[in-house]
């Protein structure tokens, strides 16, 4: 089903199965930064792994559905020829448009970049974008840093 083919329904949060209210708990700590993992997440709010990625693509803050178009990461790289250019390019592949870019002085071995990025017309969630992005080769630490 394509992202224009979804139906969506606004929900009272007070009714909500507990699974559900915990998997938005939990997004919320790995948003804010407050825990590092999906495992602390969960540990957190007392939500079981399956139950997490069962829902984490599916369930959005009512806010979040009208401003989640732009996605500021932030990037720890190794400083070799073609991370970048990896990173930028795993960007495009997936439907997403690099806004702004800005990168300081690699200082022993490591850059650290900032990113803007119109997320959409990603072909996955920004979880899932974040999650992916951590795994390319040379990208040491990836984090969101504000949505908008």
């Amino acid at each position: 089903m394509s992202r224009k083919e979804e139906k969506f329904y606004l929900i009272r949060a007070d009714i909500l199965p507990e699974s559900i209210a915990k998997t938005i708990e939990a997004k919320k700590l790995l948003e804010s930064g407050e825990v590092d993992t999906v495992n602390d997440a969960v540990d957190s709010v007392g939500l079981s792994r399956s139950a997490f990625y069962k829902y984490k693509d599916a369930i959005f803050p009512f806010n979040a559905m009208m401003s989640e178009e732009i996605m500021t990461v932030s990037f720890t790289l190794d400083h070799r020829s073609g991370v970048l250019s990896r990173v930028l390019q795993f960007v495009a592949e997936n439907g997403g448009n690099v806004l702004t870019i800005n990168q300081t002085i690699p200082l022993q071995g490591i850059a650290n970049v900032a990113m803007s990025v119109d997320m959409v017309h990603m072909q996955m969630s920004g979880t899932e974008f974040l999650d992916v992005l951590q795994e390319l080769k040379g990208v040491r630490k990836a984090m969101i840093v504000g949505r908008g």
